[in-house]
């Protein structure tokens, strides 16, 4: 799988030459502050949240940045290496690079050299980060956390909008308000910009709530929190029941008594755990004084009657959880025969139960929908079950109804929300938690294992994507986790050094995904590998088939890269995509140059990547600012030789209107950007009719009577000239060729090509 940087980890390059002692120490220097590793930086460890590696910038920029510090002339140095840590930590694709490579791995062109004021620092920078009744939602946790079951309430904001400000600390009011009833949630659109568009975010403050199986629902009222709370409170479905002397009691059920005169209204508690219900003592006396009622509350969840002496909603909330039975608890002997054909949500604990373990009480109700029953382990009681499993630390695991070794370990945030949605994507999917007993050694099915560390933000980001895929491929592909901080013999025997890294085993070939991680970027790696449409060559392939071409005519494309590069890394799914695109037209091929270090240097290569074209026995490099698919598509076919002809108006009359041939014709003016966009794809029907209909371009600024004459208003307009044995001019319409009995896919796919470019 070839060399590669231990995570965060640069090596200085040796002195080659005899210096100064003094001069050898400031060069010593430079490289050790140039080599600073970016989590030590910020003073975060490595498995550290973006929430936290905010706010550990945050606390540095207030006391490192250059206008707090006027007198050190090394600040503004200072204050660069810290916030190009955090541009690089604070985004999942580039920290996910400068984990597995190192700065090496980094695009130099996003070294940056600017940084915000002091005052945007203390004023705009993460605004609710501070708030522990605001949960700011990044694009790893959205989607996880909106479709929980619970209701959420988010802030979509922009830390230079003065409306937000504005709205700060009434929304601060407002989630205190609201704690435990829903969900009030945060998202800063500067740093998600992404997923803010995604959402269809255009303005600032926006404030939507979002409900499972509903559409996002956007608030449009007054920004008081009163307005907020009003407009909360109608989100909520709950039922209190009133009771009166003869009314059978509900086991498991909450009944607030009021005196005549008081009224005191309580939302339901326990999401659906508990009953909810009221008694009026003044028209209920009787019944009252059999339970000594004066004020207040009582609890039963057994057949004993628990007094809550408390009207403080979070008190009442907390007593009640308390009272609440414990998960089912799965032992040795059930366990086999419990999971064999139903699926499971398991807690696995270790003697002492963390305070959040009461939470999970609440799971059942969450999940009962979903028909996915809620147990627990205790692995200090059944510890050869949990070793068997090679579960050492507490944690949740989905256990899927085909045994007992068909299981996914949960390994994002230890929430609630987090781990409901968790649970429903993980029974929908097809990801496995791998062990040396299961690892496809074998590999007598194809599999795409994910290599993993827990600690690694990245590594968790992907996962979700990894289920996504997984549902797309069912039946086609195995998908597998490898937890290599427990696992580490196994990791080391596949020279598995960064994470993630994600290998797909297709019988004897073994292939590591380089791509973006994405579902639909680990979708394509796949696609390419079951019909490939990019050739990976070697020196003596590169020989063989590009300098040494069999076929005349042939033109090539090729990629010079480095597994390391990040704008390598940046351009490998978009080189497939236009691989694709160029099928038929032009051949598409890579090399690695790390792999071929010698090979590269041999045919000039000086930095990756490095994109040429190969037509004939000369080559061209590509030197075009933007690397997506369509825009290098488009330079590659360029190369090609023309299939089409210029007409002037006299060849127009000649050869067209007075010719015995069948013509379609692309007319153009030279300034008009989509007729550039769209001449290659005329070129591309061109040859693809070339013996059956001849293509021509008519130069409208250049010729404009003939265009004028022949009725064209705007550019580009295609126009289809069938020999019917009389001169009828027909425009490009799908119904009109099949009515001439002309259109086949070629031309059909011009038409949406050309109205498209219009």
């Amino acid at each position: 799988m070839g060399h590669r940087f231990v995570l965060g980890v640069r090596r200085p390059r040796p002195v080659q030459f005899v210096v100064p002692l003094l001069l050898l120490a400031t060069l010593m220097a430079a490289v050790s502050a140039e080599s600073q590793d970016y989590y030590n930086l910020l003073k975060v460890s490595r498995d550290a949240t973006t929430r936290e590696i905010r706010q550990a910038f945050k606390k540095l920029a207030l006391t490192m940045h250059p206008d707090k510090n006027p007198g050190d002339a090394s600040a503004h140095e200072k204050f660069l290496q810290v916030n190009r840590a955090y541009e690089v930590l604070k985004d999942e694709d580039l920290r996910k690079k400068y984990d597995k490579y190192g700065e090496k791995g980094l695009d130099e062109q996003q070294q940056g050299g600017r940084y915000e004021s002091w005052n945007f620092y203390r004023y705009d920078f993460g605004i609710y980060d501070d708030d522990l009744e605001i949960i700011t939602l990044d694009s790893g946790d959205f989607e996880a956390a909106v479709n929980s079951g619970e209701i959420w309430f988010i802030n979509f904001y922009f830390p230079r909008c003065s409306h937000c400000h504005t709205l700060a600390p009434t929304w601060r009011e407002f989630a205190k308000e609201m704690d435990g009833v829903i969900r009030i949630g945060a998202v800063n659109c500067g740093d998600n910009n992404h997923l803010c568009r995604s959402k269809g975010i255009n303005s600032y403050p926006s404030l939507f709530v979002y409900r499972a199986g509903q559409r996002p629902e956007k608030f449009n009222g007054e920004r008081s929190k009163d307005s907020l709370v009003q407009f909360s409170m109608k989100l909520i479905t709950t039922t209190v029941t009133e009771l009166w002397q003869g009314k059978p009691f509900i086991l498991h059920s909450l009944f607030l008594f009021y005196l005549s005169g008081f009224r005191w209204f309580m939302e339901d508690t326990g999401d659906g755990l508990v009953k909810v219900g009221w008694m009026d003592c003044a028209s209920q006396e009787h019944l009252c004084d059999s339970f000594q009622v004066i004020i207040g509350t009582f609890c039963n969840t057994t057949d004993v009657w628990d007094w809550l002496n408390t009207l403080d909603s979070k008190e009442i909330y907390n007593q009640v959880i308390d009272h609440l039975p414990d998960l089912e608890l799965l032992t040795g002997d059930s366990f086999q025969r419990k999971l064999a054909h139903h699926r499971w949500l398991v807690s696995f604990t270790f003697g002492d139960r963390s305070p959040a373990s009461n939470e999970y009480k609440k799971l059942q109700a969450f999940l009962r929908n979903d028909h996915i029953q809620v147990g627990r382990v205790d692995c200090t009681a059944d510890s050869k079950l949990c070793q068997s499993l090679y579960i050492h630390n507490p944690c949740v695991a989905v256990f899927k109804g085909l045994g007992i070794h068909d299981f996914e370990i949960h390994h994002g945030k230890d929430v609630l929300y987090n781990i409901v949605g968790f649970a429903r994507d993980s029974v929908r999917a097809h990801v496995t938690t791998l062990r040396p007993d299961n690892f496809p050694s074998d590999r007598k099915e194809p599999w795409l294992v994910d290599f993993f560390a827990p600690w690694c933000p990245p590594c968790r980001a992907l996962l979700p994507e990894l289920r996504k895929a997984s549902i797309q491929l069912a039946g086609q592909m195995k998908f597998g986790t490898l937890d290599c901080t427990i696992h580490q013999n196994l990791c080391s025997t596949y020279n598995i050094q960064a994470y993630p890294t994600t290998v797909i085993f297709n019988g004897s070939s073994v292939h590591e995904y380089e791509g973006q991680h994405s579902a639909d970027g680990i979708l394509e790696f796949i696609q390419d590998l079951v019909n490939p449409s990019m050739v990976v060559l070697d020196p003596s392939s590169f020989s063989e088939r590009v300098k040494g071409k069999t076929t005349e005519g042939q033109i090539w494309a090729v990629d010079f890269y480095a597994p390391w590069c990040g704008p390598c890394q940046a351009l490998l799914p978009e080189w497939r995509r236009m691989a694709r695109l160029l099928s038929g037209q032009i051949l598409v091929g890579s090399v690695d140059c790390q792999r071929f270090q010698s090979f590269c240097q041999g045919q000039n290569v000086r930095a990756y990547p490095e994109i040429r074209l190969y037509p004939g026995n000369t080559r061209q490099s590509y030197n075009g600012w933007n690397r997506d698919a369509q825009s290098l598509r488009s330079w590659a076919l360029s190369s090609l030789p023309r299939a089409s002809v210029d007409l002037t108006p006299e060849s127009f009359r000649s050869l067209v209107l007075s010719g015995q041939d069948h013509w379609v014709l692309d007319f153009y003016a030279p300034w008009c950007g989509p007729c550039q966009h769209f001449a290659p794809e005329f070129e591309i029907l061109a040859r693809n009719l070339k013996g059956k209909v001849r293509a021509g371009k008519v130069d409208c600024q250049a010729h404009h009577q003939t265009c004028q004459s022949a009725g064209i208003t705007a550019y580009p307009t295609v126009r289809f000239y069938p020999y019917l044995g009389t001169r009828r001019t027909k425009d490009l319409q799908r119904d009109e060729f099949e009515l001439a009995n002309s259109c086949n896919e070629p031309v059909c796919s011009v038409l949406k090509a050309a109205s498209s470019h219009r």
